[in-house]
């Protein structure tokens, strides 16, 4: 069968190493499988089978420096994971049985108890028997909070495979975001990074372990072993399996191009995350080591991890060229492999031709070029506006507090604030909202976005991380989830602490402790997304497109105005069904949409204005190589398709919520009037952006733009941001 398209060139920078124990792993991987009954008379392989996949291979590539044991039993895990893939597929996915599926999968959880002294049940199939085996010889070795991590990525990769049924069974492409997502579950290198732990000696210390920097390095790492196998797998999976979950044909279709172009644009996303993985590691991780306190040991073995993760690729790489499973065709002695065993990672096409270009698009953007004007897309949302009655006197009232805290202190004045109407946004996102109840949620957003503003302004232009570090830990320092008296401002606190301060006293006294919590988080994590634009700003870099869209749903502030609707309220629903993945799914979607459309309405004001790095248009423009007209067109679908996938969540997986919580008449018109909690919440952003008077261009010269910047704040501990401000609008 011919090849659907040439494989590209790969950046693969780093030389395989093989592990010197391979034959060792082999002979015991191939006598483990049979007694575990995966081989003869199980209907999915034979030995032949097992011996061409070379899972040894595999793994001798990917954990090149344990030692024969311990290579002999990552191996096994492998052969396991595989063995599941294929006999989920003959047995479920190709007979469409979903209710069998669900039962299947819903036994294995059994099979990893947290204490491996505990019983497990009696294995009947050989799925079941490999996990047990495979459990009881691993977890002694590791950590309680590392089984943990360990078994939910586990969990993830089996469960996941449902979601990939049903989209055979409804013959649906996903978008590109829910597929990055989900194949992250499905796809198992979470898992896989867990083994990089175990393998490598290196359990990474739990309090890191779930850090942005960290978390960074999992996905990326993640993402690019996932759209690897998507491009050497489109032609078994597509062609001859009928699989929808495959990168390739999701790029396909969402850009409407040729298989060819679409390989391509996956091994640019793949390059992307293999560079973000780069960055992360060599300019996060080490802070997040030093501000946690690690010891030696500790800070070692997160390098070693780091290490391990960077081994699994380019043995997983060279891998792929050598297994029967994949389409490689020639690629071991023909002429795209000159020089012999690991000569592509040295290649210096795949160092500087297509992977060099596209890392210095992104380091390389003039700060406030001019962009042709583009047409807004018409957004014409299912859902219907409904303004609180409250709206003027929650406007008035808000502005007034803004006033008392010194919010417009020269950052911003009155006529300005009355201009944006934040309340406006407030009053669509909470209808029915008392007015004291309107009055606070106003407040929170006026804070919000002055402090979006100010971030820049005091701590990009000068590139102070060490200033905007300082003050987001005396943010949080103001945020007392035990005594909410206790979030008294200091005397001398700058307007945004003496917001804080006061929001936090009035909004989270009445709470539960709970629901504290729970607002804690979201702020915190507004927080954080502002220092991660401040260290891209640093670096003058932009973003990686997985890593910004994911952290656009932090920099909008998604979960906080989200949340405020509901906080305090007895919503009649069991709290962690708000941590369940359908919730967070349906938060998501509608997120990406909120965010991107914010990105088109502020262009001209963030990118030709401000000089900022962080707007989506400007970010698939970058990796795109791009027009202006072209991103917008990309931006428009992408919010098209996650409002798609929002409803289809609610036709296909809020059902299954429903049982899963055995939620009744009452409780799913509960859970109804929360989703049209979200709809209200869409509804608002759209409306509020057509009507503010922040980002028209009639509205930049005496907005928030560089002249405002220029004209500097005032008041207390501003000296430092007129001082960037002086250079004037070249300066960052």
């Amino acid at each position: 069968m011919a090849q659907p398209f040439v494989l590209p060139e790969f950046y693969v920078p780093y030389p395989a190493r093989l592990n010197p124990h391979v034959e060792a792993a082999r002979t015991h991987t191939r006598d483990w499988a049979r007694a575990m009954g995966m081989l003869e008379g199980s209907g999915i392989w034979e030995e032949a089978d097992l011996q061409a996949h070379d899972y040894a291979l595999l793994c001798a590539y990917t954990h090149p420096d344990c030692d024969a044991e311990t290579l002999s039993l990552v191996t096994d895990w492998y052969t396991w994971v595989f063995f599941f893939d294929d006999h989920f597929l003959e047995v479920f996915k190709r007979s469409r049985d979903r209710a069998g599926g669900k039962a299947y999968l819903d036994r294995l959880p059994a099979f990893m108890p947290a204490d491996p002294a505990a019983g497990m049940p009696e294995p009947v199939q050989p799925v079941e028997a490999g996990l047990a085996d495979l459990w009881r010889r691993t977890v002694p070795a590791m950590s309680p909070a590392w089984r943990a991590r360990f078994a939910e990525a586990t969990g993830h990769l089996l469960y996941a495979s449902l979601w990939e049924l049903d989209n055979i069974d409804e013959g649906r492409i996903a978008n590109p975001v829910e597929y990055i997502e989900m194949r992250r579950k499905v796809g198992g290198a979470p898992w896989s990074a867990g083994l990089v732990e175990y393998a490598a000696g290196a359990e990474v210390p739990e309090r890191v372990a779930a850090t942005r920097p960290l978390r960074v390095l999992r996905d990326s790492f993640s993402d690019a072993v996932h759209l690897r196998n998507d491009l050497f797998s489109y032609q078994r999976e597509v062609e001859e399996e009928g699989e929808h979950s495959n990168g390739v044909l999701v790029l396909e279709t969402f850009l409407r191009c040729s298989t060819q172009e679409a390989a391509e644009a996956v091994n640019d996303l793949l390059t992307s995350r293999l560079q973000q993985f780069e960055n992360t590691a060599l300019t996060e991780v080490p802070g997040i080591c030093l501000e946690q306190g690690l010891g030696p040991a500790e800070a070692a073995a997160v390098a070693a991890y780091t290490k391990g993760l960077q081994d699994w690729q380019s043995g997983g790489h060279e891998w792929h060229l050598r297994s029967s499973r994949y389409m490689n065709e020639g690629l071991v002695s023909g002429t795209s492999r000159p020089g012999g065993f690991g000569a592509p990672a040295l290649g210096v096409r795949g160092l500087f031709g297509r992977a060099a270009t596209g890392r210095l698009r992104t380091l390389t953007h003039v700060p406030r070029e001019p962009v042709a004007p583009s047409p807004l897309p018409e957004f014409d949302l299912p859902y219907p506006l409904t303004l609180n009655p409250h709206h003027a006197e929650a406007k008035r009232r808000s502005e007034e507090w803004a006033e008392r805290m010194g919010l417009l202190d020269g950052l911003w004045d009155r006529p300005l604030l009355d201009g944006f109407d934040l309340a406006l946004l407030s009053a669509g996102t909470d209808p029915d909202a008392s007015l004291e109840e309107l009055e606070t949620s106003a407040r929170w957003t006026l804070w919000g976005t002055y402090a979006d503003d100010y971030y820049p302004a005091f701590f990009g232009r000068p590139r102070d991380l060490i200033g905007a570090k300082a003050q987001t830990d005396r943010l949080k320092s103001l945020m007392s989830p035990d005594d909410p008296a206790a979030s008294t401002p200091r005397p001398a606190g700058n307007p945004l602490e003496r917001g804080l301060a006061d929001l936090w006293a009035r909004t989270a006294g009445p709470l539960t402790g709970e629901a504290r919590q729970e607002l804690r988080q979201a702020v915190d994590a507004l927080l954080d997304a502002w220092l991660w634009e401040l260290h891209g700003t640093v670096q003058h870099r932009v973003p990686d497109p997985v890593d910004y869209l994911e952290m656009r749903r932090g920099t909008y502030g998604s979960e906080l105005t989200m949340l405020l609707p509901r906080l305090g309220r007895d919503t009649g629903l069991p709290p962690e069904l708000f941590h369940s993945e359908t919730v967070r799914a349906l938060q998501g979607t509608l997120a990406d949409f909120a965010g991107l459309l914010n990105d088109l309405f502020s262009h001209r004001k963030e990118v030709e204005v401000d000089g900022e790095l962080h707007n989506g248009l400007l970010v698939l423009r970058t990796f795109f190589d791009c027009d202006h007209p072209t991103a917008v067109s990309l931006a428009e679908g992408l919010m098209r398709s996650r409002l798609r996938q929002y409803e289809h969540l609610k036709k296909h997986e809020v059902p299954l919520l429903y049982a899963d919580f055995g939620l009744g008449p009452r409780g799913r018109a509960a859970f109804a009037r929360y989703l049209r909690e979200l709809e209200d919440w869409l509804a608002s952003t759209l409306n509020w952006h057509r009507s503010t008077r922040r980002y028209g261009a009639e509205d930049l010269p005496a907005g928030t733009g560089a002249a405002v910047w220029r004209r500097g704040p005032r008041g207390l501990g501003t000296s430092a941001a007129r001082l960037a401000a002086a250079y004037g609008p070249s300066a960052g």
